[in-house]
């Protein structure tokens, strides 16, 4: 069982922890033949922050624990390195991962949580994880449990109307146990995000619907595991944390072109990607 209370990582662990989960995107993905593996490296040392720095409540052999925290995956078709995660966590077979959108096999290209341990929410149709989310940090009051909900979300998602509408409602009802990431890896399907929909000023935007806000660099430890202390220690209404992140970090050609969104490596970019992130 992994609590808030239990002993983290330290900060080189947790380096080797988010290399290795990169090494597992690349493979599962050029192995599939698609994907979205330039969206998964973007956020993966906020989600290694969260399930392995003593965060995320938690327990892999009892994935359906009523008192367990909740992750919405909202933006879902960043669910390899959720699924990477999961099942280093042990939440499934490793073997799993080998199977990536393979026709019957459970782990699909948007998470499904009525085929994976660990999956609280089916999301891919963005816009709507937010939403989800609220429903469950509310549900806490109705239930008289102490849960806390995070909701990953994507930049580009949020020219969505109803992540504002779901922004709006938790502030209203001072929903402290809900925080929002946001990976603002400033690239979407069809271009970058200042081009397809300014967010700008994006914190101040956050701000004006209620909610505390913090703004970090999503690839630095030091900040990511701040502003998740931060948040699980904020209760009195919703938290934002807005990440500012790189497309595919750290391969550099994924990095300079947003075209890669939904795109899989081929074997040879594979390659070039495994040898830059350091994969064994």
């Amino acid at each position: 069982m992994s609590t808030p209370t239990a002993t983290r990582p330290t900060l080189a662990d947790l380096e080797v922890i988010a290399r290795r989960i990169r090494c597992d995107i690349i493979e599962m993905t050029t192995r599939a033949g698609s994907g979205h593996p330039s969206s998964s490296l973007s956020e993966v040392e906020l989600l290694v922050g969260l399930y392995y720095g003593g965060f995320l409540r938690h327990d892999p052999l009892r994935p359906d624990w009523p008192d367990r925290d909740r992750f919405v995956l909202s933006k879902g078709h960043g669910v390899p390195a959720l699924y990477a995660i999961l099942a280093d966590r042990g939440y499934f077979p490793r073997e799993w991962l080998d199977h990536l959108r393979q026709i019957g096999a459970p782990l699909e290209g948007h998470p499904n949580m009525r085929r994976v341990p660990g999956i609280e929410a089916s999301t891919g149709s963005l816009g709507q994880g937010l939403s989800i989310g609220l429903g469950m940090a509310l549900a806490t009051r109705l239930d008289g449990r102490d849960y806390r909900v995070w909701v990953m979300l994507g930049d580009g998602e949020c020219d969505e109307g109803q992540v504002w509408e779901a922004a709006m409602t938790a502030s209203h009802y001072r929903v402290g146990n809900l925080t929002a990431i946001v990976d603002r890896n400033g690239a979407q399907q069809t271009g970058y995000t200042r081009d397809v929909m300014r967010l700008d000023p994006f914190p101040d935007k956050w701000r004006a619907f209620g909610w505390e806000v913090r703004e970090i660099d999503g690839h630095r430890w030091d900040e990511v595991l701040a502003a998740l202390d931060w948040a699980r220690q904020t209760t009195t209404g919703p938290t934002a944390i807005l990440a500012n992140t790189h497309k595919g970090y750290p391969v550099s050609f994924v990095m300079a072109e947003f075209g890669y969104h939904g795109k899989a490596l081929t074997e040879e970019e594979a390659r070039r990607a495994r040898e830059e992130i350091g994969c064994s």
